[in-house]
């Protein structure tokens, strides 16, 4: 399934840094320090996206995270809940991420890098179990590869060539 490219120019996106890193190469003349920031960018209405950026400066390597994030958008299937539409594992390198679907008034039940992918997607009840590797940046590209798996109902209908009826039962 091929996925469609989302324009960021038209989405209103809001930030949340997840984490900044210092990185230190030594070279003959002393110390260099570079920075690294991870960004998750969304509208919170189904867009999401992450990036990271590296820089002198953390305000560059910041804004250079939110740019790259814009590129990587993805569109996320949600339900009337405000939860997805089915259970999901996301993988990345070692991390693993279980999305369970939640009933009207659970919120967001997510560790730290999770919660911030979830948030700005705008999913509002949902409960997640990180597992595996506890890297954020792998956390983080497991939680939007799972996110970015989740079909709605219409999609499964058309993929499978049935009815709504016959699906949802």
């Amino acid at each position: 399934m091929k996925q469609e490219r989302i324009d960021a120019s038209q989405l209103e996106l809001n930030e949340k840094v997840v984490s900044i890193k210092r990185v230190t190469k030594v070279v003959k003349g002393g110390r260099n320090f570079k920075f690294t920031a991870l960004v998750v960018v969304g509208d919170g209405n189904g867009h999401v996206g992450a990036g990271l950026g590296k820089a002198t400066e953390i305000p560059e390597a910041i804004r250079k995270g939110k740019e790259d994030a814009a590129k990587n958008l993805i569109s996320v299937a949600l339900d009337e809940k405000e939860s997805i539409t089915h259970d999901q594992i996301g993988t990345f390198g070692s991390a693993s991420v279980l999305l369970k679907t939640a009933p009207e008034g659970t919120g967001v039940i997510a560790g730290g890098p999770a919660r911030a992918v979830i948030e700005m997607a705008g999913i509002k009840n949902i409960r997640t179990k990180s597992m595996g590797s506890r890297n954020k940046q792998n956390v983080v590209l497991a939680t939007i590869n799972g996110l970015k798996q989740v079909k709605s109902p219409d999609e499964v209908v058309r993929l499978r060539g049935k009815s709504l009826e016959e699906i949802i039962g």
